[in-house]
C-alpha cells in the first residue's frame, strides 16, 4: 500500500524530530526541513500529498512558502502549525492558500485527524485525471490549475480560494450551489466567520467577471449562488 507523503517544515528541531518520528511510526512517508527555502526545494523533489508548515521560520516563512506552492499547485492540502493565533494571522493563512490551521501545542492525535480529514475530503477529488481544467465562461477563459482568468488577452491571477470557488460554480453551471457546500469544500467549516470571508471572495470574483455581461454569479436568497454564462 502506498504511503502518504508528508512534507513537514518546522524550525524547532526538537519538535520537528518528534513529529517526524510519530508520523513515520504511523505509516507516513515524511520529509522534514527546518526552513522554507529548503522546504521549497524538497517540495519540488518529493511531490508530497500534504504539506505541514510552520509560519515563523528563518530564510523563508510559511506564508511565503504557501504562496509559492499555490502559484502552480491549487490542490495539495496545506496545514499551518503555529503558535500564532490572532485573527489577522488566521485570515492571512487562508488567503495565501492554507486548508487548515492548528495552534501549538497540539496533540499527535489531533494532527493525524486533521491530516486524514484533508486527504479524504471530497474536495480533494480535484486531483482526478479527468478533471476539467479549462472552463470557457463567455469571453473568459478560466484555467483552474494555473489559477488564471483570461479576458481578451488580459490575464488575472486568482488567489487559491477564488479559483476553488469559481471551479465549484463552473462545474455546477446554472445550478444553485449551497453556501454551506462551498464553505465546507473550500474552508473546511461553514461557521459565521468563514461565511463572511466567502462573501468577500464572491465580490472579488464578480469584479473580475464584470467585463462580460453574459457572465453572472447570482445570489439565491437564503440558499447560495448560481453561475450563468
Amino acid at each position: 500500500m502506498k504511503k502518504t507523503k508528508v512534507l513537514f517544515v518546522e524550525d524547532e528541531q526538537s519538535l520537528g524530530l518528534i513529529v517526524q518520528e510519530s508520523l513515520e511510526s504511523r505509516g507516513f512517508d515524511v520529509r522534514y526541513c527546518q526552513d522554507g527555502k529548503t522546504g521549497m526545494q524538497m517540495y519540488s523533489e518529493f511531490k508530497p500529498d500534504i504539506c505541514l508548515l510552520d509560519i515563523m521560520m528563518p530564510v523563508k516563512d510559511g506564508f511565503t512558502m504557501a504562496q509559492e506552492i499555490r502559484k502552480n499547485d491549487s490542490v495539495t492540502p496545506i496545514i499551518f502549525l503555529t503558535a500564532r493565533s490572532q485573527t489577522t494571522d488566521v485570515v492571512k493563512g487562508f488567503e495565501v492558500g492554507a486548508n487548515d490551521y492548528i495552534k501549538k501545542p497540539f496533540s499527535m492525535e489531533e494532527l493525524i485527524v486533521r491530516i486524514k480529514a484533508r486527504l479524504t475530503d471530497p474536495g480533494q477529488a480535484l486531483k482526478s485525471d479527468d478533471e476539467v481544467i479549462i472552463h470557457q465562461l463567455g469571453e473568459y477563459r478560466f484555467d483552474h490549475r494555473k489559477q488564471t482568468l483570461e479576458f481578451r488577452n488580459q490575464i488575472t491571477k486568482l488567489t487559491h480560494r477564488e479559483a476553488e470557488i469559481l471551479r465549484l460554480l463552473c462545474i455546477n453551471r446554472s445550478q444553485v450551489v449551497e453556501r454551506s457546500f462551498v464553505l465546507k469544500k473550500v474552508w473546511g467549516d461553514d461557521n459565521f466567520f468563514n461565511a463572511r470571508s466567502m462573501d468577500v471572495f464572491i465580490t472579488k470574483l464578480r469584479k473580475h467577471l464584470q467585463y462580460d455581461s453574459n457572465v453572472e454569479i447570482l445570489n439565491v436568497r437564503g440558499i447560495g449562488y448560481k453561475m450563468i454564462y
